[in-house]
């Protein structure tokens, strides 16, 4: 039998453009209390881009919260009532300029399940057509197609670290590319 936890207060403690910070409260099994770090985000969704020649789409871009540029698939957050296929669809196109003619579903992630409840939704999206990027003000993306095995050899050397592009690419290397 699991022990219960019993969440008492959740308060506020700040709100910024895409996460809210909470002090939670809870009460232990041993009838003991502790307050407990909670980060609310409303969830994304992310691509995987493969092209006709079967390399990989990806982008990188300054990421603050590591204070450099980073290697990632496109991604991006969800907006209101906006089905998760539909926004890795979008960000896709709006990141890189390519629309996609197939979209599936790949997996779902849990990003830092120790404090935050970040969901995001990974799609694998096939039959690329080029159009135009669609950047938001505050984003400087580049965008460069990679082969599956580079990119494999990337993760392992420790120069690609997002977990959502890490779980993304091995997820679609297990499962298409046996």
């Amino acid at each position: 039998m699991e022990a219960e936890i019993k969440r008492l207060k959740r308060e506020l403690q700040c709100e910024g453009a895409i996460t809210k910070y909470y002090k939670d409260t809870v009460q232990l099994p041993d009838g003991k209390t502790a307050v407990w770090d909670f980060v609310g985000h409303n969830g994304a969704a992310a691509a995987v881009g493969v092209l006709d020649d079967g390399r990989l789409v990806m982008v990188r871009q300054y990421r603050n919260a590591l204070d450099r540029f980073t290697l990632e698939i496109p991604a991006g957050g969800l907006n209101i009532d906006e089905p998760t296929i539909q926004a890795a669809a979008r960000e896709l196109e709006e990141e890189t300029g390519y629309r996609c003619g197939k979209i599936e579903k790949l997996l779902t992630i849990r990003t830092t399940v120790a404090f935050c409840n970040e969901k995001i939704d990974i799609y694998l999206a096939t039959k690329l057509e080029k159009t135009s990027q669609h950047l938001d003000e505050d984003e400087y993306v580049n965008v460069i197609p990679y082969s599956l095995e580079t990119l494999e050899k990337m993760i392992y050397e420790g120069i690609i670290e997002d977990s959502k592009t890490i779980a993304a690419i091995l997820a679609y290397k297990n499962k298409y590319k046996k």
